[in-house]
């Protein structure tokens, strides 16, 4: 990452970008380590700091076929990440 952005963009980009992965299919660890090139601990962070955000992610299945799924997006507009999901990349430095 960049010095460019602050913290606390980059971490609040890292989460609704996890939790938009997730909500359109890329909803297994592999999917999301391969689409954001996060390392395993960063995304597991990610993924326990979505609460905090109000974003309420379920999980299901077992240790080698576990899936994510959003149930509530709380404040954030899911439309608004869509639609700037090309910033929100670039500001993670993520293809």
């Amino acid at each position: 990452m960049t010095d460019k952005y602050s913290k606390t963009k980059t971490s609040y980009y890292r989460r609704i970008y996890v939790a938009y992965l997730i909500d359109t299919g890329t909803n297994t660890v592999k999917g999301l380590l391969d689409a954001t090139g996060m390392h395993r601990r960063t995304l597991q962070d990610t993924l326990s700091a979505l609460p905090e955000l109000d974003i309420i992610v379920e999980s299901s299945g077992g240790t080698k076929a576990l899936t994510y799924k959003v149930t509530n997006w709380a404040a954030i507009k899911k439309e608004w990440v869509k639609n700037n999901l090309q910033h929100i990349k670039d500001v993670l430095e993520c293809s």
